[in-house]
């Protein structure tokens, strides 16, 4: 069946969001390139603040790009607006591309964390968990024919610059990195296991819809600092650097092209005043994984359960 779906440029001209400068906008007709990484809240964020700026009379185009390399395209232009970097994954590039240039367009209200993470059914199994050597003394529950004797985390992406096979070394686990080609096979693997009460040691984070329809929690690392990455005196492993954790407050920033300001300035006005918390993002990946919209129409449908939200983003 066909669904039907009010259009996000009538929910937006309804909130009286179009009336934004009319005259002068688009400023130029030239597209606003918005990037597209490969997991959910991503996709769904990308095409609300696309329908925001079509709504605005903005041509959009979206273009996907690895998590990694995106920072130095929009630095350099190719790309303009990315609206979730993730503090865990990409602090290192989304610095390193402001300095030659990046525009760090704010910060979400949001707070982040990424990290290992099991069904909470793992804590009868696996006494002492959270901590994380507990789950390094019980690493032969997870293992699999493919890892065995040693255990099994299942990783993202490798585009996500996650190098958990580093962080194994540095903390001496018994476990071996397997990542997966796609954020998908993640939530299959987690709901085969979780049907059979199966030992499962998987990437997870949050805002993710995972925390509304699963019940576990995050493996409790070192805290990072730091000294982790640069001192090998810190840390449970006085021979190498790496043994932590990721953080558990992390940051969700927006990135943009410096260019934004001068050739769209009301686009521009609109991304610096967009802001995601934990629940809207959250509601953005439900909308796909549990309810099983496509991301177009999630953003549609979000945009019409927050529409004062929107709004706000043009006062």
């Amino acid at each position: 069946m066909q669904r039907k779906l009010i259009t996000a440029t009538a929910i937006l001209a309804t909130a009286g969001f179009m009336n934004v400068a009319s005259a002068a906008v688009p400023e130029s007709d030239d597209p606003i390139i918005i990037v597209q990484n490969n997991w959910t809240s991503q996709l769904v964020l990308s095409n609300v603040v696309g329908n925001v700026l079509e709504g605005m009379g903005y041509t959009i185009e979206y273009t996907p790009s690895d998590t990694q390399l995106q920072f130095n395209a929009i630095a350099e232009g190719d790309l303009h607006f990315q609206v979730e970097a993730w503090e865990g994954s990409m602090k290192t590039p989304f610095e390193n591309a402001v300095a030659e240039g990046m525009v760090d367009a704010g910060t979400h209200d949001a707070v982040t964390r990424e990290e290992w993470w099991y069904p909470s059914y793992m804590n009868d199994i696996c006494l002492g968990l959270p901590d994380w050597k507990a789950l390094d003394a019980c690493a032969e529950k997870f293992a699999t024919a493919e890892t065995a004797p040693k255990g099994r985390f299942v990783g993202p992406p490798a585009d996500w610059g996650k190098h958990y096979a580093d962080r194994i070394e540095a903390l001496e686990m018994n476990f071996t990195a397997i990542n997966v080609g796609q954020a998908a096979t993640l939530w299959a693997e987690l709901q085969a296991a979780y049907d059979r009460k199966e030992p499962v040691v998987l990437f997870n984070w949050t805002p993710n819809y995972i925390e509304a329809v699963f019940d576990g929690q995050f493996v409790d690392f070192p805290e990072p600092e730091p000294a982790c990455f640069e001192d090998p005196a810190w840390g449970p492993n006085p021979n190498a650097v790496g043994d932590c954790g990721a953080t558990h407050a992390g940051w969700l920033k927006k990135a943009a092209w410096s260019g934004l300001a001068e050739q769209f300035p009301a686009a521009w006005g609109v991304m610096q005043k967009i802001n995601f918390n934990n629940e809207q993002i959250a509601a953005a990946s439900s909308l796909v994984d549990v309810d099983g919209l496509s991301p177009e129409e999630a953003a549609v449908k979000w945009i019409e359960a927050n529409a004062d939200v929107v709004a706000s983003w043009q006062q």
